[in-house]
Parts: structure tokens; C-alpha cells; sequence
């Protein structure tokens, strides 16, 4: 288990990054260079969070790759839904 000031710490990061997407997300032009930071921050703040607050770091393998993998597969649809929107339409259309 973490000691309060490694949470702290971590607790701290979670929060720079979500201002610091909110920050890019509201300024930026939408593009891809800003569709992949807000992913990968996505991501990378998801597994903080399984991580250290959820405490699966040292759970089951199948939980904690699961879980992990959530947080990998949602920013890629993310992406991927920014290049491909037509696609995305016509595969989620009932016609």
C-alpha cells in the first residue's frame, strides 16, 4: 500500500493533468496532435487510478489487465472516432 504522501502525490498528478486537458480542450483547435494528448492522458490517468486508488497493482492478474485494458481500448475509440466519424455512422446506424 501506498504511504499518504506517495497518494498525495499521485492525487496531485490526476489533478494537473485533468486541468491541463480541460486547459487544451477548451484553447486548442481541434486536431489530431490534441485528440491523441487528451487519449493518452485518458489513459495514463485511468491507470493511475486501478492502480493506486482502486489497489489492483497487486491483485489478480485477469482483474487488473481488465481493468487496465478499459482504460486503453476507451482513448483509442476516442482516436479513432475522430479519424473514421463517417464509418462510425454508418456502422452504428439501424438501416
Amino acid at each position: 500500500m501506498l504511504s499518504n504522501k506517495n497518494i498525495d502525490f499521485v492525487w496531485i498528478q490526476l489533478m494537473l493533468l485533468t486541468l491541463l486537458s480541460a486547459f487544451i480542450a477548451e484553447t486548442a483547435d481541434t486536431s489530431l496532435a490534441v485528440i491523441i494528448i487528451v487519449a493518452v492522458t485518458i489513459g495514463y490517468k485511468g491507470r493511475m487510478i486501478v492502480d493506486h486508488f482502486m489497489e489492483l497493482i497487486n491483485a489478480n492478474q485477469y482483474i487488473r489487465t481488465t481493468m487496465r485494458l478499459y482504460f486503453y481500448v476507451i482513448p483509442l475509440m476516442i482516436v479513432l472516432a475522430y479519424l473514421f466519424p463517417d464509418t462510425l455512422v454508418r456502422m452504428t446506424t439501424l438501416q
